[in-house]
């Protein structure tokens, strides 16, 4: 089986662009989640959220006009906007500009999302219902579709290879990475783009959301207190928007070529829940299937992995039945395990998450550091397992493993490598 490595990286988030800049503000553990600005909140419970900060690219902030034509942004749904960016950064890092058309077919695009162009459909909702259907935008259908952020990348870079996109709820930027790779290994193309976007902090994103009760309604005056996984304080997640995207190559392909190589994917599994459509399962045995798929998919043993990000939402549920599934698959390695949740720095991010999480995994392999978790100051269980609460930690990491878990009982897990 071919092996697959990370040669480019890109991401937008709530702690900004950029991935080194987002990576130096993450170990610093400062926090990307503030009040929302961007829509009235006054009916809605929840009044926090993590977004990407607008403004001076230069400084990390989102100026559109600086990565997409002008004439082309309102063709467009605000999760495909972050979608290009943070994949115009990983292509330009990974350094890939196929010229031959043997090359351009072997190179191909998978970027998924949860939700797609929410508040796209929510606008246009309103302009039917009052009766001003011939107001509708030509690109409407388009610009909301979740396959238009690859088909988008794919039409800038001249990419015709595979062109796909995963939609596993939260669980889709791990879906994409690991769906991706698997092109790759059998043959279906030698490099492949891939990961997730969201843009679902709007008005009816939030009110979906507060309306079933999964978000954190208690620190809405100290919105960077809100995300808290494992403490006992918790009441539900924070929503994050953005986008992070991959470029994984073909090991070969990426040695010929001279690219730097970030990581290799060493480890990849899947599963399904069959119990409900938004709760784990007593012992989150969905978890445990998953991870145990990616351990024996890549013939890696719990002893060899250092560091796990969890999916780790700050759901009073969740949390807890993660940490125990955990705790089940890595049994004695556990003692020596670091685990973190950096959604208490950036918010969930939805389809975009585990995307986001797997360049952070990616980061901690390369730099042996553990991420923090902030807001962890009373766990509401013990573990053997190191949560690194607050701070983050220099510790040697040969592997990490990322884990997202998705509605409709969806689960993933990827584990990386470092590479000489």
């Amino acid at each position: 089986m071919r092996r697959v490595v990370v040669t480019g990286m890109g991401i937008a988030c709530p702690l900004g662009l950029g991935v080194e800049r987002v990576w130096r503000r993450l170990i610093a553990s400062e926090s990307g989640i503030g009040a929302i600005q961007s829509f009235n909140t006054s009916e809605l419970a929840c009044k926090v959220a993590g977004q990407v900060p607008v403004g001076v690219k230069a400084e990390g902030n989102l100026d559109l006009a600086e990565w997409i034509p002008v004439k082309d942004v309102k063709k467009m749904d605000r999760f495909i906007h972050l979608g290009m960016v943070a994949a115009t950064e990983a292509v330009e890092d990974s350094g890939w500009k196929p010229e031959t058309e043997e090359d351009r077919c072997a190179s191909g695009v998978m970027i998924g999302s949860g939700l797609g162009g929410l508040q796209t459909i929510f606008e246009a909702s309103i302009l039917v219902h009052e009766g001003r259907a011939r107001r509708l935008s030509p690109f409407f259908i388009p610009s909301a579709l979740i396959n238009l952020v690859s088909g988008h990348v794919s039409i800038k870079y001249g990419f015709k290879g595979p062109n796909h996109s995963a939609v596993t709820a939260c669980a889709t930027g791990v879906h994409a990475i690991g769906d991706a790779s698997r092109l790759i290994m059998w043959g279906d193309a030698d490099v492949m783009v891939a990961g997730g976007a969201e843009a679902a902090v709007c008005e009816l994103g939030i009110a979906g959301f507060c309306a079933s009760r999964a978000l954190s309604t208690a620190f809405n005056d100290e919105p960077p207190r809100a995300s808290r996984p494992w403490d006992k304080d918790r009441d539900g997640f924070v929503m994050g928007e953005g986008a992070g995207v991959l470029v994984l190559e073909e090991y070969e392909h990426a040695k010929r070529r001279g690219a730097k190589i970030y990581a290799e994917v060493a480890g990849y599994g899947m599963s399904g829940d069959a119990f409900h459509i938004t709760a784990p399962s007593e012992g989150h045995d969905g978890a445990v299937r998953s991870m145990r798929a990616a351990f024996r998919n890549g013939g890696v043993t719990p002893d060899q992995v250092q560091y796990v990000n969890a999916h780790g939402t700050s759901t009073p549920l969740g949390d807890d039945l993660e940490l125990e599934a955990v705790e089940n698959v890595f049994g004695d390695a556990a003692k020596g395990l670091a685990m973190s949740s950096t959604k208490s720095a950036t918010g969930h991010l939805l389809g975009a998450a585990g995307a986001v999480e797997a360049i952070f995994s990616i980061l901690a392999v390369r730099d042996n550091v553990a991420p923090p978790t902030l807001n962890l100051d009373h766990p509401s269980r013990d573990s053997v397992i190191d949560r690194v609460a607050k701070t983050a930690q220099e510790r040697r990491i040969d592997y990490a493993l990322s884990n997202s878990f998705g509605f409709g009982g969806t689960n993933a897990s990827v584990i990386f490598r470092a590479t000489n």
